[in-house]
């Protein structure tokens, strides 16, 4: 077992007494911590002549020494083998065991969950399969110390498989752990489902559904994701590919009021997820189950023609507080974004005269001397093709006849839909007394923590997909996995926020001048992006998988000396300042 340094460090030669017998020549490093000095033998060359010892200790003290006196003997003589990147195995690692999660995975270290330990690591590290793991730890195969740091060196395959069957049957226990450390009763739980496309035929959960890809012709898994309002993820749930926000919204009620024991909670999911039908079969009559949710665009539109909404409401604030017979005990803050009304007029009127482009084309058809456009069938099938496709239908008034074909737009219509632009209502039972207006739009903005979960599990960092695995359960198991690597991900950015481009000082919904408006990026933020450097201008400001990047720089090595008596010793590059940093952020210090 090998001993992982992660500090600054120099490297002495030592000469140390040794009674009756010559003394021992040691090569140590010495470091400072907590006000003491430390030292670590890291070789005997007790073995070696005089000579090399003698321009070993002048070049460890930047000396320049002649050939002649013994350099290039000693380059000769000592070698370097097997070098492994090392320092971003070990930190993630390290983080696995500070955060906890590896002890609720089990309490007991085991074969199995050190297998578990290593694809979680693969997948943060390079996302790919699980025999793709298997291959980063064979010595022959691997380029990381992936397999020696956790003894996985003879991993087969099979072991993965068999390591994932034993995750799924603790998911349950996991997930309730992790509930209780990150899930404060009565505060929210964020939901969200998303989808990813499925390769092969075999799995009875891979099925058609609604795509969140855009692979329609593909078979999908639709799974979901809790998380806390810091977006902290705790459990995952996976569906069919074909059951949709009615099927996993009581799951993730029962969920989170029986398995997480929560019986206070606030849900806090999208209008398709947490809608009226929901919201009245699910969670309308527990005691203590609130939520939070938004309108769609037909409910919001119906208040604005009873005169519910007005646009005088927005004069002086851009959020308003409503009620409404349809709506009992419940609040409706209706928000008024004036950026995103002129993005969504801008757009609407973009996809209008490019309809009436392509209209305009079929009038030509209709109308030219050679071979024209006849019949109503054959006419409605070509403009059908073309408001359905720019979903502009509702927008116009169509008049098609055997051989004539017309069209312009309904003004009323176009009108009707344009007063609601700009407009989301929030939609909640939470009393005033415990959120005010401002926390509840906030608190609902937070599902962008859920939106950002799907978006690194699916490309950015972890590759969730495609699925190519046949049993359910592996599929399960597989998912899962992807998530506990996102958790720790999201521990690890959380620690290396100085570090990244993340704003550390963010204003929350009390500090801000308007919810409603995107936030803005703060001052140091805005340092961030222009310096490209930490406020002290000592370290680089990067990406995550940058980081991860120059920590596998750090690399764990089999030096080999020659006329040693001992052949040859195991040691770990020095980090960088940089890379120094970055490991004391993340607190993977000595003994990682």
């Amino acid at each position: 077992m090998f001993r992982y340094v992660a500090y600054c460090a120099a490297m002495y030669i030592e000469r140390v007494p040794n009674r009756n017998s010559p003394p021992a020549v040691l090569l140590r490093e010495s470091w400072r911590e907590n006000g003491k000095v430390r030292k670590k033998t890291v070789a005997n060359l007790s073995g070696l002549p005089d000579e090399l010892v003698e321009a070993l200790r002048a070049a460890l003290k930047g000396e320049s020494i002649p050939a002649s006196e013994g350099i290039a003997s000693l380059e000769k003589a000592i070698s370097i083998h097997d070098a492994r990147q090392h320092g971003h195995v070990a930190a993630i690692h390290s983080v696995l065991k500070k955060s906890g999660l590896l002890g609720m995975i089990d309490s007991k270290r085991s074969r199995e969950r050190d297998v578990v330990a290593a694809m979680i690591i693969d997948r943060i590290i390079s996302g790919d399969s699980k025999l793709a793991t298997v291959r980063h730890c064979d010595p022959q195969t691997a380029s990381t110390s992936l397999g020696e740091l956790l003894s996985l060196e003879d991993l087969h395959e099979n072991e993965c498989y068999a390591a994932m069957d034993w995750l799924l049957e603790r998911q349950d226990k996991i997930q309730k752990k992790l509930a209780k450390k990150h899930l404060a009763d009565g505060a929210p739980v964020l939901f969200d489902l998303s989808s990813s496309y499925f390769e092969g035929q075999c799995c009875e959960l891979a099925q058609f559904g609604y795509s969140r890809d855009h692979r329609v012709y593909r078979k999908q898994v639709n799974y979901g994701i809790y998380c806390n309002s810091a977006g902290t993820p705790v459990g995952v749930e996976v569906l069919a590919g074909n059951e949709s926000d009615r099927i996993a919204f009581p799951i993730a009620v029962e969920r989170v009021r029986k398995d997480f024991n929560h019986k206070n909670v606030i849900f806090i999911g999208d209008r398709g997820m947490i809608s009226g039908k929901a919201i009245d079969e699910y969670l309308r009559d527990e005691e203590g189950a609130d939520w939070i949710t938004a309108l769609n665009a037909a409910s919001i539109a119906k208040l604005e023609r009873c005169g519910s909404i007005q646009l005088t409401f927005f004069d002086e604030c851009d959020l308003a507080s409503i009620t409404h017979p349809d709506y009992p005990d419940e609040r409706l803050v209706v928000c008024r974004n004036p950026d995103l009304a002129k993005r969504r007029s801008k757009r609407r009127e973009a996809l209008l005269q490019a309809t009436e482009k392509l209209l305009a084309e079929i009038i030509k058809k209709v109308e030219r001397k050679n071979k024209p456009l006849r019949g109503k069938d054959a006419i409605g099938v070509e403009v059908g093709k073309i408001i359905n496709k720019k979903k502009m239908a509702k927008h116009f008034n169509l008049t098609i006849e055997d051989d004539t074909f017309a069209f312009d737009r309904n003004e009323e219509k176009i009108r009707s839909e344009s007063a609601t632009d700009g407009l989301y209502v929030i939609r909640s039972s939470v009393d005033k007394t415990r959120m005010t207006d401002q926390e509840l739009v906030a608190n609902y903005k937070n599902l962008e923590m859920v939106e950002r979960a799907f978006r690194s599990l699916k490309s950015i960092d972890l590759n969730v997909r495609p699925i190519y695995h046949r049993l359910d359960n592996r599929v399960r198991a597989h998912i899962f996995i992807c998530m506990l690597a996102y958790h720790i991900e999201h521990q690890m950015r959380s620690q290396l926020a100085p570090l990244l481009f993340a704003d550390e000082q963010k204003e929350t919904a009390a500090e801000r001048d308007s919810v409603v408006d995107p936030v803005k990026r703060s001052d140091s933020a805005k340092k961030k992006d222009q310096t490209r450097r930490t406020p002290d201008g000592q370290h680089p400001i990067s990406s995550f998988r940058d980081i991860l990047n120059t920590l596998s720089a750090i690399t764990r090595s089999r030096v080999k000396v020659e006329g040693h008596k001992k052949g040859d010793f195991k040691t770990t590059s020095t980090p960088t300042p940089y890379q120094q940093k970055i490991l004391e952020w993340l607190g993977a210090t000595r003994g990682m």
